[in-house]
């Protein structure tokens, strides 16, 4: 069927017209397609996206060259349509990815500093303070068992617990917030 009887059969909403087109293109713009992305089944949704867009256009469509190279030109088009959504959307993911990359290793660089700090200021405890409040905090013994190993009163672990987090309350909320 020549080009321009089939544009005119497609323009007046002839189904024979359009089984045609399909049948008489499909495959050669699939397997053009194929090549290009190597996808079978992105090939298949592009083409068939172009021929039924052919369809649903029909009365808006100017076809001045072959109707074989109209279809060319659309699929190849909306390949590349394709494409560069896709590089957007990596583009995003990227974006995204280092973003939260970059959050992590900024909370992790704020964690490292206030740990600095909070080392800082443990060590400028009295000798005896900072050894009561590191059994307790980092080793996790109880007040009992400290004064037990230190062969001191329980009252006086408390006493010195409490001075060592009335200290560290005081100067550490400079970098806490």
């Amino acid at each position: 069927m020549k080009d321009q009887k089939l544009i005119k059969k497609l323009r007046n909403g002839n189904p024979k017209a359009y089984k045609y087109l399909f049948s008489e293109y499909y495959d050669w713009l699939c397997n053009y397609i194929y090549n290009l992305c190597k996808d079978r089944s992105l090939a298949e949704d592009i083409v068939q996206d172009a021929i039924v867009g052919l369809w649903e256009k029909r009365n808006d469509v100017m076809i001045t060259s072959s109707l074989k190279n109209y279809l060319f030109r659309t699929c190849h088009n909306q390949f590349l349509q394709h494409i560069r959504s896709q590089k957007i959307q990596f583009d995003t993911l990227d974006k995204i990815r280092w973003d939260v990359i970059s959050e992590a290793t900024l909370e992790d660089d704020l964690f490292e500093f206030r740990m600095d700090k909070l080392n800082n200021l443990i060590n400028q405890l009295p000798p005896r303070c900072k050894e009561i409040f590191v059994q307790n905090k980092l080793e996790k013994k109880k007040y009992k068992e400290i004064a037990m190993d230190m062969n001191l009163s329980v009252k006086t672990v408390e006493n010195q617990m409490s001075k060592a987090l009335s200290f560290l309350k005081a100067n550490a909320t400079s970098f806490l917030l």
